[in-house]
């Protein structure tokens, strides 16, 4: 699940009025933006922007096409996992969605759970159901935490740190497998490379972050670059931008606040969400009877994960399954069983959470109606602002 939490705006306080002014909440932006655009007709650039973004999804999905249709092909033979195997495959991935709902209800600061659950099942299925579903995603599930009387700004810096402590974790899993090839253990060239790369882009992802969070120049310096760049590609045609380098300032501190008030909550339960997904894929493939060896399985899980955080298919559909067989193949997988766990897997952390989205959209709406939010309009620095509730 992806979280775009990057901008300005204003939110609903459980009390019916605003709350948060001036915090970072992109996701109501762009919100009031799907909600805007669909009040006017298309224009030919949005026309050409959106076919641009399905024949991405398709290029990509047609180059792996054959990997693709040979992991669907391995639908016949599903019978023949061993269901017990499969069971914990299941629950393992039910387990790390609670992981995911737990870390959102902590940036919510809320004890509950329906809200949540609902809004964070209906958001994916957006998300993985369309090209370049992210925006719309998380536009639905920010409408739906409105809906239900969240001060949803003040849970974008909780949001955001959490999203960047699951890239970070995600680029250390190579370090839990380096012991065991520095030991001998025979590996693909591929899938040490992999793990080199992966242990150098955490290396840099954390020196990265430390920057980041102690320092302000170079976080002012690229909001300033960034802020001259977009005004003078739209000079005439937009109101000039202003206080970028402020924004991005004060969004970091807001992640530095949340990471240090419940930093270890969020680690065991990035650690969690990270480990039993891998225990999934583990499960789906002793339920074919396959029983590789786990450090070479991390690599193969590690490499597709990362691959499937660039946003080229809706969920990573054909881009996963070409990526995770393959490599599941260098860990010393034959190849039917390969495909025949990562359709599996992909059934358990793809297909059923996917087919979950609509339910819980209906049931949110039994209960608090029909997911609202608040437009945005335009203030005095340009910046979006609260306006009135519109419906989804």
């Amino acid at each position: 699940m992806n979280y775009d939490v990057t901008a300005r705006g204003h939110s609903q306080h459980p009390n019916g009025g605003a709350a948060g002014a001036g915090k970072p909440a992109s996701v109501a932006a762009k919100a009031a933006a799907i909600d805007a655009a669909r009040a006017r007709p298309l224009t030919w650039k949005t026309v050409v922007k959106r076919a641009g973004v399905v024949a991405v999804a398709g290029a990509a999905i047609y180059l792996v096409l054959p990997k693709l249709m040979a992991v669907l092909g391995s639908w016949p033979r599903l019978s023949t996992l061993n269901p017990i195997w499969f069971t914990v495959a299941l629950a393992a991935e039910l387990t790390s969605f609670i992981c995911n709902f737990a870390l959102q209800r902590l940036a919510l600061r809320t004890r509950g759970w329906f809200a949540v659950v609902t809004a964070a099942l209906a958001g994916n299925a957006v998300t993985d159901s369309l090209p370049g579903g992210d925006a719309a995603g998380a536009a639905v599930q920010f409408s739906m935490l409105t809906t239900a009387g969240f001060d949803t700004s003040t849970a974008v810096g909780g949001l955001t740190a959490f999203s960047l402590l699951g890239i970070g974790g995600l680029l250390a899993l190579p370090l839990f497998a380096l012991p065991a090839i520095l030991a001998g253990v025979p590996a693909s060239p591929g899938l040490v490379h992999t793990a080199l790369l992966g242990i150098v882009g955490f290396a840099g992802f954390a020196v990265f972050g430390v920057i980041i969070l102690r320092t302000d120049w170079p976080l002012a310096a690229a909001g300033r670059a960034a802020q001259h760049l977009r005004n003078w590609v739209t000079r005439g045609r937009r109101p000039p931008l202003t206080g970028l380098d402020k924004r991005l300032l004060d969004e970091r501190d807001a992640i530095r606040e949340v990471l240090g008030r419940e930093w270890w909550q969020a680690v065991l339960l990035t650690a969690g969400r990270l480990g039993f997904d891998f225990g999934c894929l583990l499960a789906a493939l002793r339920a074919t009877g396959a029983n590789p060896r786990p450090s070479l399985v991390l690599l193969a899980y590690s490499a597709a994960g990362i691959v499937a955080l660039l946003p080229l298919t809706p969920g990573g559909l054909g881009i996963v399954e070409a990526s995770l067989g393959g490599l599941l193949v260098l860990a010393g997988v034959r190849a039917g069983s390969a495909f025949l766990a990562t359709l599996a897997y992909r059934i358990a952390s793809y297909w059923l959470p996917l087919l979950a989205g609509l339910p819980a959209y209906l049931l949110f709406r039994h209960r608090y109606g029909r997911p609202v939010f608040r437009s945005a309009t335009s203030g005095g620095d340009g910046q979006p602002q609260a306006g009135d509730a519109a419906p989804l």
